[in-house]
């Protein structure tokens, strides 16, 4: 059976693409499935957490890492989807055609969204190029700070744009930050319950729609 591929896209910069993106391949990879990451950001966030990760663990061939200009995104996918259980791509912060082709072969499109009316607005772009494209949609809701006015209206907000949410939201947790550094996933971190238990029930809903 053929990988599925996850494309992790928001207009808005720091957003938290990447620490999605690589929190949700290290719980994947840390119940047996095979990931490729592939990123198409110039910033190159992610390929710098897998350097780091590269000092911390030995190479490991079930976890694979590589670049692809935005066009190539589609061909690099497909070509790893035949080797992987999962192809995660992360995309740049914007919302143009170019975005497109990750969008196309995505199973399924992530689209984080923080507790602030910027992400919020910059989240209809995304998905209506995700309708164009017929790209299923679930909206992540990250960096929540509980029981704040504000998580509850742009909880609303979302509810209201016609996509899916995940039920499992991701609290605005310095665990997430330090562990992107370290090469890490947020759940390996000693101590960091909290995180852990978020990603998890989120890998949790991801695997229930395959």
């Amino acid at each position: 059976m053929a990988g599925q591929i996850i494309t992790v896209a928001q207009q808005k910069g720091g957003s938290g693409k990447t620490t999605i993106a690589v929190n949700l391949a290290v719980a994947l990879r840390s119940r047996g499935h095979s990931v490729a990451l592939v990123d198409t950001d110039p910033q190159g966030s992610m390929g710098r957490w897998f350097m780091e990760r590269s000092e911390h663990y030995a190479e490991d061939e079930a976890l694979d890492f590589s670049t692809s200009s935005a066009w190539g995104a589609s061909y690099e996918s497909e070509k790893l989807k035949k080797r992987f259980d999962y192809v995660i791509i992360d995309t740049p912060p914007k919302i143009d055609s170019d975005l497109r082709p990750a969008l196309r072969v995505a199973d399924l499109v992530i689209v984080p969204v923080a507790s602030s009316h910027v992400d919020l607005w910059a989240t209809e772009g995304v998905l209506d190029l995700a309708r164009r494209e017929k790209a299923p949609v679930l909206i992540v809701l990250n960096r929540t700070k509980a029981g704040t006015r504000l998580g509850a209206e742009i909880a609303e907000k979302c509810a209201e744009l016609g996509a899916e949410i995940a039920a499992t939201q991701l609290a605005n947790r310095v665990a997430y930050a330090e562990t992107l550094g370290q090469g890490l996933g947020a759940a390996e971190k000693p101590k960091a319950t909290p995180a852990r238990v978020e990603i998890e029930a989120l890998t949790d809903e991801i695997l229930a729609k395959r």
